[in-house]
This record gives structure tokens, sequence and C-alpha cells, in this order.
């Protein structure tokens, strides 16, 4: 009997103790599956958010046809063009500090892109259109593929970073010198070029730090967002292009 006791006595930590400790191995998910988990979550926000674009640029092309049109021939337009801009670059600005009101600024920006995108839309021919889709569609996707692939291999692109952010400062330039002097059509067609290429380098470039080799998966609503910010600029800058060659 004094045994069975001393056994049941050592054996009250060992199987108790995992217990206590709350470590259940069988519950505990691998990085692999963190990761997996990460990834689906950020192309179901971005899926939503082009899915939720779509909707609402059919909607303004249709509603707010004559407001495109008089913003645009109006001292107007402009200013509230930038308005928009500055609106979503400190909704991702506050997106990244505050995770805690991520939803709700990721819905915020949707809609502040949406609605530029769709006054884009509205000053643009049909073919313009869907020529910009499938070619950001094309491109978006064969990228995110290859950095994959790439990433899969071992391969890393953190060099591309400052090449990328010089890129940026010349498209803010650039930008600039057409809002103060417009330098007409083959300026826009420069311009365009010029921004896609950058903004493609953008998506190998997330699509490698913020998705693939990235540990912060809490931070999914950030890198959804990044993406979606280059697939609508990559859009804009397509659809900028093709209006000024058909001017």
């Amino acid at each position: 009997m004094e045994y069975f006791q001393k056994m049941a006595v050592q054996m009250q930590p060992q199987e108790f103790g995992v217990v206590e400790a709350g470590k259940f191995p069988e519950m505990i998910e691998s990085p692999d599956d963190l990761q997996q988990e990460f990834i689906c979550k950020v192309y179901l926000i971005i899926a939503i958010q082009l899915l939720l674009t779509m909707i609402g640029v059919v909607a303004v092309v249709i509603l707010i046809q004559p407001l495109a049109y008089s913003l645009r021939s109006s001292s107007v337009g402009l200013p509230f063009y930038l308005v928009i801009c500055i609106v979503g670059i400190l909704v991702m600005c506050l997106s990244y500090c505050y995770h805690f009101a991520s939803y709700m600024l990721l819905g915020v920006l949707t809609a502040a892109l949406t609605l530029l995108v769709g006054l884009s839309c509205v000053v643009a021919t049909g073919k313009a259109i869907l020529d910009s889709v499938i070619l950001t569609s094309v491109i978006s996707v064969n990228l995110t593929l290859y950095t994959f692939w790439a990433a899969s291999k071992g391969h890393d692109f953190e060099f591309l970073g400052p090449f990328l952010f010089c890129a940026i400062a010349v498209i803010i330039v650039l930008a600039s010198i057409q809002i103060l002097y417009p330098l007409g059509r083959v300026f826009f067609m420069i311009y365009g070029c010029f921004g896609s290429i950058a903004f493609c380098g953008y998506i190998v470039c997330v699509t490698d730090s913020l998705i693939i080799k990235s540990h912060a998966y809490e931070r999914y609503i950030w890198a959804a967002v990044s993406l979606y910010v280059d697939l609508v600029n990559i859009f804009l800058l397509f659809l900028s292009i093709y209006k000024a060659v058909d001017c």
C-alpha cells in the first residue's frame, strides 16, 4: 500500500504539471500555421477591399458623374483631390500606429481611395479603364507568385528599399511639377510609366517583407493596407497613361 502511495505522489507533478502550466502541445500552433493564417487574412482583406472599391466606383460613375465633371473644370477640383490623398496618407499612418482602431481606419481608407478611383474613372473611357484593370491584375498576380517562389528559394529583396524610397521622392517631385506647371500628355505618359514600375517594385518588397518574412502576425491589416494602396496606385498610373494617349 505504501508503494502505491509513493507512486501516486511521484506521478502528480508529472501528470498535472503540464495542466497547471497550460501547455498542451496539440493546441499550440506552429509558426507555419500562424504564417498561413496570416497570409489568408491579408489576401482576404485585400479581396474585400477590391470588391468594395469596384462597387463604389460603379456607384460614383453612375450617381455623381456630373459632380466629377464640375470638379474637373473648376478650381475646387485640385484641392479636393489633394484632400482625399492627404486623408489616405493620414489614415495609413494612424492604422500603423493604432492597431485597436484598424478596422475603422481600414474602412475610411477604402472609402477615400474608392472615391478617388471613381472620380478618375468618370473622365476616362471604358477601354482605358478595362485595359488598366487587366494590366494591374496580370502584373500584381505574377509579381506576387514570383515573390513567393523567389522567397522559397532563399532570394532576398531588401536591397530594393533605398531605390524605392528614391523613386517615391521622384514621383512626389514630378507630381508637384505637374500641379504647378502642367507639361502635357508626354509628361503624363513618362510619369505614369515611371510610377507604375516603382509601385510594382513596392508590391515585391511588401510581399517579401510584410507577408512572407514577417513574424508580427497581428499586423495583417497593415500588410493588407500596404498592398491595397500599391494596387490602387498602379491602376491610377496606368489609367493616366491611357488617358494621356486618348487625348
